[in-house]
């Protein structure tokens, strides 16, 4: 059974090690005894992602690289830090849920590594939404706060997912992860919020409402289609968040 204690020493190498690509060291026995309980580090590797991208895109504008190509840049090294993760779980998870007509065929699309129509309709809508919503927030001096608000917003989104719905498999990583405990919910939603609100520039309460709507939405549907949900289902719920917060980004700052 994973170890229930809110916190614990390792929590963040594991969700590193987890969510992204950076050569963290991590104690594997350690981080499968936590299981879901080391979710609350989720948003904390979020900003780690944030600020590396950040960092791609004004060191780009530094060497008089044009916005447009910039923004590529951050997006460029978001998907390598997470080794696109977040994107191959979005792909699945529009081939799977509405290329199947039950949930047998839905689970088994979405185990497929074969991209389908809506996969890939989906990928490059997300990614052409999200390079120009970059754009602007390079334009508006606001790709470090925008950035980091929404990966720790969009990640705190998986959580609340994760701890809603059961998986929606029979035995597999999710059963022996388990599912994060209300104080773990709690914090991993409550560092988001709190960044967001410390964060200069960013409209707080809006991003968490748009967060909050946008994953009970997805959860929904997740439920409904297949009963639950899956490491794609979650990494889908992080894109599909993170594509609505830099959306509601670009109105604030138009």
């Amino acid at each position: 059974m994973p170890k229930t204690d809110l916190i614990a020493r390792g929590d963040l190498a594991a969700g590193l090690g987890l969510l992204t690509r950076l050569p963290v060291r991590v104690d594997a026995a350690t981080a499968t005894a936590r299981g879901a309980a080391a979710a609350w580090t989720w948003p904390l590797v979020g900003a780690v992602t944030a600020a590396l991208a950040t960092t791609t895109g004004m060191a780009a504008l530094w060497l008089g690289l044009p916005t447009p190509l910039a923004a590529a840049l951050v997006l460029a090294t978001q998907i390598i830090l997470t080794g696109a993760m977040h994107e191959d779980g979005l792909a699945d998870s529009l081939d799977g849920l509405w290329g199947g007509w039950d949930k047998a065929r839905r689970l088994a699309i979405m185990k497929d590594s074969h991209i389908g129509t809506y996969g890939v309709l989906g990928l490059g809508l997300g990614l052409l939404i999200r390079w120009q919503a970059v754009s602007l927030l390079l334009d508006a001096g606001a790709l470090g706060a925008g950035l980091i608000g929404t990966a720790m917003l969009s990640r705190a989104a998986m959580v609340g997912v994760m701890a809603a719905l059961p998986p929606a498999r029979e035995g597999g990583l999710g059963h022996s992860v388990g599912r994060p405990a209300g104080g773990t919910t709690a914090l991993a939603c409550g560092l988001a919020v709190l960044c967001a609100l410390l964060l200069p520039g960013l409209p707080a309460v809006a991003l968490t409402l748009v967060t909050a709507i946008t994953a009970t939405l997805w959860a929904t549907i997740a439920r409904a289609r297949i009963g639950g949900q899956t490491g794609d289902i979650l990494g889908a719920t992080q894109q599909l968040a993170e594509i609505a917060l830099l959306v509601t980004l670009s109105v604030a700052l138009s």
